[in-house]
């Protein structure tokens, strides 16, 4: 029999869970404060929908072995958007939506094993919204969530802003063939192979000089008006950081702009954002999200358009990433231990659990009698009770 979980899975224990459960709710708390609904979309979905119009690349799904091409949820977003172009396209508009919940990914482990993922995710999506408002909302919306999870000082949180149109203004200017494996390397960081176009282009430094145009976003706005002139884009997103900017900074959030930033799924196709936060040894992104009408498009239909326009924003929390950070190891329920001395008859101390109950006081009772007061307090120790309830001399 096997001892251990499954690769890739893993067992909670009980603080683990209830730091999962406070993220959560907190969050959902934020969500409903801003008019957001909750939805619950399924776990399992058919491949065509999980892989989100070639967004999500077919090896990281985790298939199903059923007479049907199904699978397990790598994300919320496909989901709930499947949901609101047929189930929900006659709801008054727009939809706000949140959800959370597992989602599984498929990931290649060591020698070449194939390894489920699994973990929870917390979001949100705006859909039907196509004007600047919506990413406006979205970003102010994570970023209220995120003053909300206790993050401190040396967490140094940063939003990270990026824009699927400024990247491909950038690069429409190249000769064929290079734009792909330019665009390849710049969201990749992979300046090796940055070097390796440069003689193509003249050794000109362009694509290299691209890796530094990140940082504060009025300072790489002027710098991208340089050299894309004054474009639509560029006054739009200039209008959404001026409007965010006063409540990162209340928050203590840094906000950056990166042209070349894109999320890991290719679900987005205007607006990305990625929130990452200072953790023990290393960065660690906690939540991400942005702009996808194309595929809001892809699961409408003629009629359907006619009532939700093919416009989505959204953005999730990794749960599990959070609570590493705001979680002690010595944090959860904190519950009374109700003990009793030998004289002590058993009704009783069931009276006084239930009495405890009823006051809404978490408390757990210590089944066997104990010889004297000191006995029950090593086990109210031993077991991290926060407080003991003796009865007995």
């Amino acid at each position: 029999m096997a001892l251990q979980p499954a690769a890739g899975a893993r067992d909670l224990n009980p603080r683990q869970v209830e730091g999962n459960r406070r993220i959560r709710q907190t969050l959902a708390g934020v969500y409903r404060l801003w008019g957001y609904q909750e939805v619950d979309p399924p776990s399992i979905e058919t491949l065509d929908t999980l892989a989100a119009g070639g967004g999500i690349a077919p090896e990281e799904l985790v298939r199903l072995v059923s007479d049907d091409p199904l699978g397990l949820r790598p994300e919320l977003t496909a989901s709930i958007a499947r949901a609101a172009c047929t189930r929900m396209a006659d709801h008054p508009l727009p939809l706000r939506l949140w959800a959370d919940g597992n989602i599984f990914r498929c990931l290649q482990g060591d020698a070449g094993r194939l390894r489920i993922h699994q973990q929870i995710q917390s979001g949100v999506e705006l859909l039907g919204e196509p004007s600047l408002s919506a990413d406006v909302e979205l970003i102010r919306l994570l970023l209220a969530a995120t003053g909300s999870l206790g993050l401190q000082p040396e967490h140094k949180p940063t939003l990270l802003m990026g824009h699927h149109g400024l990247l491909q203004a950038l690069l429409e200017p190249l000769p064929a063939g290079l734009g792909e494996p330019a665009r390849a390397a710049l969201t990749s960081f992979d300046r090796l192979s940055l070097q390796a176009l440069e003689p193509q282009l003249g050794n000109s430094g362009e694509l290299l000089s691209l890796l530094e145009l990140r940082g504060r976003p009025q300072q790489v706005l002027a710098q991208l008006q340089n050299r894309l002139g004054d474009m639509p884009l560029l006054q739009d997103l200039g209008r959404v950081i001026d409007l965010v900017t006063p409540a990162a900074q209340g928050l203590g959030v840094e906000l950056q702009l990166d042209p070349t930033f894109q999320p890991h799924f290719n679900l987005y196709d205007g607006l990305v954002l990625k929130l990452v936060c200072q953790g023990a040894d290393v960065p660690i992104a906690i939540a991400s999200g942005g702009r996808y009408d194309a595929l809001v498009g892809r699961f409408s239909t003629p009629a359907s358009l006619m009532t939700l326009p093919a416009a989505g924003v959204g953005f999730g929390f990794d749960v599990e990433h959070v609570r590493e950070l705001v979680c002690s190891t010595r944090d959860g329920q904190q519950t009374v231990l109700v003990a009793r001395g030998p004289a002590t008859p058993l009704e009783v101390a069931l009276e006084r659990l239930e009495s405890l109950h009823s006051q809404g006081i978490p408390a757990e009772l210590l089944g066997e009698a104990t010889p004297d007061r000191s006995a029950a307090e090593a086990v109210a120790s031993q077991r991290g009770c926060g407080d003991l309830i003796w009865l007995g001399p």
